[in-house]
């Protein structure tokens, strides 16, 4: 398979915005309609090898509201425990049949491999430090709903952002949609290097390393979790939440529009304070979870057009 067969979903890096378009309104009338049964009889393989909560439940509920079977595989219990490749492993699954392949796994680049071996559709739940395209696409869906056009809105994007798939998807959702992105952290998780990852045909991307500076004038804030598991305990001070936390002292400056966003799972008391992150006017985190549903519907739905 080329790795640009349009059913794939690597990566939102050159997805143009009329694409992204496609998919958000695509997801917002599966929404307006419910279930349906447009999959039916359809087999979606999900190859979660990372730990998952939202991702793989709201690509397992978005895949039985459209009438599709769904199997589950994790490294765990499977033969990737034994030593199996993730490439073997995918081609393993396609020769039973499935019609759709969901990857989650810590390699940078798993997904694109798989999709240059296999013949079946694929689509990107995550892939290590690379991307983690239908979390961006729900985010986008979110802002939308309450922001309306994203064009010459400006978004912060704040915390680890060094590691975090979720900050790369996004810039490149963000700018393709013309927003203007502000991405806030420690000088040891963010530096000038991201403002060349987009084009300069887009929407505009900045860095700084003082939240408090830059609160005001956003239109939303998208907090990230610390990744430890990707070595980013060694690079956060012991102040990081009094110097980036979205503290109830910090949140109490938010105007009533803005709003708080986080990809989850949330540390309480270290991105967000329990009180903001259960503030229904700024949260919109459950609002996040909830749309992933259908964005990850409609982009089933891409992989296997009827």
């Amino acid at each position: 398979m080329v790795l640009d067969d349009p059913r794939n979903l690597i990566g939102l890096e050159g997805l143009p915005a009329e694409e992204l378009r496609r998919i958000l309104d695509h997801a917002r009338a599966l929404r307006a309609g419910r279930d349906g049964t447009e999959l039916a009889g359809r087999i979606v393989a999900n190859l979660f090898f990372e730990d998952s909560t939202r991702t793989r439940c709201s690509f397992e509920t978005a895949a039985v509201r459209l009438g599709a079977h769904v199997l589950n595989l994790s490294a765990k219990g499977s033969s990737a425990s034994k030593g199996e490749s993730l490439v073997d492993t995918a081609l393993n699954i396609q020769a039973m049949g499935v019609d759709a392949i969901v990857v989650r796994t810590s390699a940078s680049g798993g997904p694109a491999l798989i999709a240059e071996a296999c013949s079946t559709p694929v689509v990107n739940a995550g892939d290590g430090r690379h991307e983690h395209p239908t979390q961006a696409l729900l985010d986008l869906c979110v802002l939308e709903d309450r922001l309306g056009s994203l064009s010459g809105r400006k978004i912060a994007i704040v915390g680890d952002i060094l590691n975090s798939r979720v900050a790369r998807s996004n810039l490149h959702g963000l700018t393709a949609l013309g927003a203007q992105v502000v991405l806030v952290g420690p000088p040891t998780l963010v530096d000038e290097s991201f403002i060349g990852m987009v084009p300069a045909v887009s929407g505009s991307v900045e860095v700084s390393h003082d939240l408090d500076a830059v609160i005001e004038e956003v239109d939303a804030i998208m907090m990230l979790r610390i990744q430890r598991e990707r070595a980013s305990g060694g690079l956060i001070s012991s102040d990081y939440r009094r110097m980036y936390g979205m503290t109830t002292t910090r949140a109490a400056r938010l105007r009533p529009e803005q709003c708080v966003l986080h990809p989850g799972p949330v540390n309480r008391g270290v991105e967000l304070d329990g009180a903001v992150l259960d503030d229904p006017e700024h949260s919109v985190v459950l609002d996040q979870v909830a749309a992933g549903v259908w964005v990850r519907a409609a982009v089933l739905m891409r992989a296997m057009p009827s």
